[in-house]
């Protein structure tokens, strides 16, 4: 059977990628917290105000914020790839 899987230090992020995490890194994990929290208590306004289809739409934002906060928590704790990248020499 023929293992699939990638090793450490076998693929790295592209320069785009990198780019937007050293970016997205700056801002505080508690931001993506509060869109979360804001997008529901706005579906929740939105709910108490018969606009139902719009408080689906504006409740379903929670779940990807917190996700992206918890991909932005790991780019902070761990990095990008798991080997530093100096003078575009992997240092595997």
């Amino acid at each position: 059977m023929t293992d699939y899987r990638v090793g450490k230090g076998e693929a790295q992020e592209d320069q785009v990628t990198a780019a937007i995490e050293k970016v997205t890194s700056q801002l505080p994990s508690s931001a993506f917290l509060g869109l979360a929290l804001a997008s529901m208590g706005v579906s929740l306004g939105l709910h108490f105000s018969g606009r139902k289809h719009e408080a689906l739409f504006v409740g379903q934002w929670a779940a990807p914020f917190l996700l992206f906060g918890l991909y932005n928590k790991l780019v902070k704790q761990h990095g990008s790839d798991a080997y530093p990248v100096i003078d575009g020499q992997s240092q595997a």
